[in-house]
């Protein structure tokens, strides 16, 4: 048996990290036995669903390097893969569980089903349908759908008995019938539930393991009965922890990004957010946290998976995508960081800075935060002024010194120009950190910079020179004031 597996996400909204998480798992166990991992788009909720969000989920997980064998824009010998594109299969073995009495027509109105549920939330009791339309007469329930009659198909839960199944990551799960809803399969509108199309689809389609986060639990029992009622095999089941959040709730963009898209713009690495996400519940026989897609799929193993909810700590992937970011060559840095401004820069002052910010580089989008001043000179100002360790006149005075200095030095490397400033500097009588501060701050406009005489090296003379009398003449300014 060919192994395949699927995801099947919804198109409302932003590419949500937890798709690409079990789009990970589904195809790592894919390519370790050599099966198809397929993409299936649930776009049956008519209010949300956009074409836009759909494109979105290809472009997101093709930037992860998450690409399927089988799907809506590259096709396969199950389609359609657009559930939109499905509904006269949904409708036609909807009939049959009503034939065979597995779901029976239900004419309750909105009005009636709000009505209940406030009822039953007043009496503390569980929400569920009554069963008012469970015993009609099946001519009397098709004489009131034929006449036109507003009605919804819903599946026929067994008043008692035990459903149960062996779930691949964490063992036997048993639930009582009557504990369940007699769940909607089919809408009045001829849309299915997720239930009925999540069933029929996987059968058709061939699906082997079902791989999805462990919220989808409870709905089990009822495709069990669907099965059941089908005379289909079920398969394989596989509930994967839920991503949380540091508090250990679901994770929600209310308490931080869950769009794949702003990952991408915050320049996160595809490579380091498939190795973080990889981390979310499976664990290398090794231990080892730092590992490619291509070795996890080699060790994947269902005992590997953990059931506790793994805790998506941006601080985590931050460390991660730093490592990531260092292990590259200039040449690769480079190219990762043209969408986020150095293409628009001098290639060659662009390869002169990369060696001085990379170890900083924990996001490919700090880029223009850490290097801004290296192509535009900062305005002299007020943090000149709050060094406060000399007189503003003081001040003055050795910024206009060391730029005279440095105008005559013809060695402008990096080493050459710290033998000239610290010779200043002990002649001045300044402490170091005072002397050396006041330098970066004028130069640079920031206290917190790469190495500074590296900094002044890939500025070059004229620019440094420039900058530091700049600033002189502003403290001047500011002493007379």
């Amino acid at each position: 048996m060919s192994v395949r597996v699927r995801i099947a996400p919804s198109p409302t909204g932003d590419p949500h990290v937890g798709t690409a998480y079990v789009a990970l798992f589904n195809r790592a166990f894919a390519r370790q036995q050599g099966g198809q991992f397929l993409l299936r788009i649930e776009d049956t909720d008519r209010t949300r669903s956009t074409p836009e969000s759909e494109a979105m989920i290809f472009e997101s997980l093709r930037w992860l390097g998450l690409t399927w064998d089988e799907g809506p824009d590259v096709g396969g010998p199950s389609g359609p893969y657009r559930q939109s594109e499905r509904l006269p299969i949904y409708k036609d073995h909807t009939e049959k569980l009503l034939a065979s009495g597995a779901a029976y027509l239900c004419f309750c109105t909105s009005e009636r089903l709000d009505a209940l549920r406030r009822e039953q939330t007043t009496a503390k009791l569980p929400t569920r349908y009554d069963g008012a339309c469970r015993d009609l007469a099946p001519a009397e329930a098709s004489r009131r759908r034929t006449a036109g009659e507003a009605c919804v198909v819903r599946l026929r839960i067994p008043a008692s008995g035990e459903l149960a199944f062996d779930d691949l990551v964490r063992g036997r799960i048993s639930f009582q019938a009557e504990q369940i809803d007699d769940q909607v399969l089919l809408k009045g509108d001829g849309y299915p539930t997720y239930h009925l199309a999540n069933v029929v689809d996987d059968h058709l389609m061939g699906i082997t393991h079902v791989m999805r986060a462990e919220e989808w639990i409870p709905s089990v029992p009822k495709h069990l009965l669907l099965y059941r009622a089908f005379g289909w095999t079920p398969p394989g089941m596989a509930h994967l922890p839920l991503l949380r959040n540091p508090d250990r709730s679901k994770i929600s963009k209310r308490k931080q990004p869950t769009s794949l898209n702003w990952y991408r713009d915050q320049g996160y690495l595809p490579e380091a957010m498939v190795n973080f996400l990889a981390l979310m519940g499976f664990s290398q026989p090794d231990g080892k946290e730092i590992f490619p897609f291509e070795e996890m799929a080699r060790n994947f193993a269902f005992e590997r998976i953990t059931t506790s909810g793994p805790v998506f700590d941006l601080k985590k992937l931050e460390w991660l995508n730093g490592t990531y970011l260092r292990e590259l060559i200039p040449g690769a840095l480079a190219a990762r960081l043209a969408p986020f401004g150095a293409s628009a820069q001098d290639p060659a002052r662009v390869a002169a800075i990369l060696p001085l910010v990379q170890e900083r580089l924990k996001r490919l989008a700090e880029w223009g935060e850490l290097t801004d001043f290296f192509f535009t000179a900062p305005e002299p100002g007020p943090l000149l002024l709050e060094q406060g360790k000399h007189p503003a006149a003081e001040g003055a005075a050795m910024l206009e010194e060391a730029a005279a200095a440095l105008q005559d030095q013809a060695d402008f490397s990096s080493a050459a120009v710290e033998a000239l400033l610290r010779g200043k500097q002990a002649l001045r009588g300044w402490k170091t950190g005072d002397y050396f501060m006041t330098l970066r701050v004028a130069v640079t406009g920031r206290k917190a910079t790469p190495p500074l005489t590296d900094t002044f090296a890939v500025l070059g003379r004229e620019e440094v020179v420039r900058r530091l009398r700049a600033a002189a003449a502003w403290l001047g300014r500011a002493r007379e004031a």
